[in-house]
């Protein structure tokens, strides 16, 4: 294990190098391996996470059909998204990702604004993420204490659960960065050994098995409140499918934490796009067999859409195992879900240090605390941000999936936008050691148009009729951010943030970057830099 760990002082040499040559010091400490590294990535898209807390869901629009056939349409599509990413990760491996992506790959006066905006996409989808992770924890913890008990779960129960859940992801963040390594390797084993485990006991113990049929071929509408009709009747059923998939790909999300964990990784510019590429396609693989296996032991598919229990997964385990089994099943899908939180929150924050490094948030949070080797006070600033966003779950119905529609499309955008860049200013793209050649171009246009497509898609109405119960404010969220973003550069940000900066030789030439950003911004006015060596990291 030690010699997985360090990999010599040759390899972390050039991984330093590397660094320097896009204009940073070494700051967070580098000891994590190809698997710790897919591992946070795996962590984070969490099959179990996703399918347990959109199950139902999934069950209500499309139902078993949609979510089955669904899942293999997107792992498809989402694995040419990954490709793209993994080639860019190479060759441009730093904590920041798809923001510092955008500015490297941008002509170099659209730098500093396509790196603004896919920065603040990349960030909502970030905290949409860990709020979803989180909070479908809280509501799986709310709905196992109501199991054989008198206990009754509430919005303001659940948003108080949610609350100590944020609060021991940030604290285990801040002080425990040693030990961060063994619960990702705890994390892997639960999400892959754990998880298959838990679909092979409910498929042995099943007392019946739903047909073929019914598991890949029933299409099922309960977006209809009663009395309106669901949107298969008011609109089509193609519009419920295709709403149906958000399950499938808010599951199949975070994976660009490998590229934010780069600058933690050995050897980066081969393990952290590996770790892109396993992240998905393993949780494909993990992910098709749970799911399946759900659909296939579902005793009653009437008593499991609308369990009194509220949840189908949970529904599913009672009536197999009674309910000490379900309990103890539940117990290990919420830990699987705890540690996905945990990492989310982890990668959030790193890529909040990298975003504030480079003058995107307040130099505040450009600290890392020298005791404890992580950044602190990003991390309390991504659990109060996540924290936020799950308050309209005391109003609304929907608040749950409208943060897994945000998480979705706020990430899916900041990833697309650096793969778009480099297929419209391919001469830009110095491409690292993972080199997808020919087929670079193509893929990047697949994965574009993909995620045009799911953009719109999750933007839609889910539930009928609309109202302010069931409206999905995820327009809302992702509108503010997107009138944030573009109306913060053309007003002020254009006039002060350029994109990454190349802080060595900006510390090189007397410039303060971190402590007096007014410093650079004078050197910058007066043009007083170094003829040889630009303060932007290189095109």
């Amino acid at each position: 294990m030690d010699n997985e760990l360090d990999p010599g002082p040759s390899i972390k040499g050039q991984d330093e190098d590397r660094l320097a040559e896009l204009g940073y010091k070494q700051e967070l400490k580098r000891n994590w391996s190809l698997l710790h590294n897919f591992g946070v990535s795996f962590s984070i898209i969490s099959i179990i996470t996703g399918i347990t807390t959109l199950f139902e869901y999934g069950l209500s629009t499309g139902g078993p059909g949609v979510m089955s056939v669904g899942w293999i349409v997107v792992c498809f599509f989402t694995f040419f998204v990954a490709l793209g990413m993994a080639e860019i990760v190479s060759a441009i491996p730093t904590s920041g990702g798809p923001y510092f992506w955008a500015a490297i790959l941008a002509p170099d006066d659209k730098s500093a604004f396509y790196s603004w905006i896919t920065g603040w996409f990349n960030l909502l989808g970030q905290v949409a993420v860990t709020t979803g992770i989180t909070f479908g924890c809280a509501e799986l913890i709310s709905t196992t204490a109501t199991i054989g008990t008198s206990y009754t779960a509430t919005a303001g129960k659940t948003i108080g659960i949610y609350a100590a859940l944020l609060i021991s992801h940030a604290l285990t963040n801040s002080f425990g960065v040693s030990f961060l390594r063994y619960l990702n390797n705890t994390s892997i084993l639960l999400h892959s050994v754990g998880v298959t485990c838990f679909a092979i006991a409910i498929l042995s113990k099943a007392p019946i098995h739903q047909s073929a049929k019914a598991v890949f071929a029933t299409f099922y509408d309960g977006t209809g409140e009663t009395p309106s009709p669901g949107w298969s009747v008011r609109a089509s059923p193609a519009y419920v499918a295709v709403c149906g998939v958000l399950m499938a790909q808010y599951t199949i999300t975070g994976f660009d934490a490998s590229a934010h964990l780069s600058e933690e990784t050995n050897n980066a510019a081969w393990n952290a796009p590996l770790g892109v590429l396993m992240s998905v396609g393993v949780s494909a693989v993990f992910g098709f067999f749970l799911l399946i296996s759900l659909l296939f032991c579902i005793q009653d598919f009437a008593t499991t859409v609308d369990s009194s229990v509220g949840q189908p997964v949970t529904q599913i385990l009672i009536d197999i195992f009674g309910d000490k089994g379900a309990i103890a099943l539940m117990t290990l899908i919420i830990v699987c879900v705890w540690h996905a939180g945990l990492f989310s929150m982890t990668s959030n924050s790193r890529m909040m240090f990298g975003f504030a490094r480079d003058r995107g948030l307040p130099p505040f949070f450009t600290t890392v605390d020298a005791r404890f080797e992580a950044p602190i006070r990003t991390i309390c600033l991504a659990a109060f941000l996540a924290f936020l966003l799950a308050i309209p779950s005391l109003g609304s119905s929907v608040a749950f999936s409208a943060a897994t529609s945000i998480a979705t499309i706020g990430l899916y955008l900041s990833y697309g936008l650096p793969i778009l860049i480099g297929l419209i200013y391919p001469a830009n793209f110095k491409k690292g050691p993972f080199n997808l050649r020919a087929a670079s171009r193509p893929i990047a246009a697949v994965a574009c148009l993909y995620i045009g497509f799911i953009t719109i898609v999750f933007c839609l109405p889910e539930l009928n009729p609309v109202n302010s119960q069931t409206l999905n404010y995820t327009p809302v969220a992702v509108g503010i951010v997107a009138l944030w973003a573009f109306g913060s550069w053309f007003l002020w940000a254009r006039k002060w943030f350029t994109g990454p900066i190349r802080q060595i030789e900006a510390e090189r030439m007397g410039i303060p970057v971190i402590e007096d950003p007014a410093a650079f911004d004078k050197y910058e006015r007066d043009g007083k830099t170094d003829g040889n060596v630009s303060i932007k990291a290189p095109l």
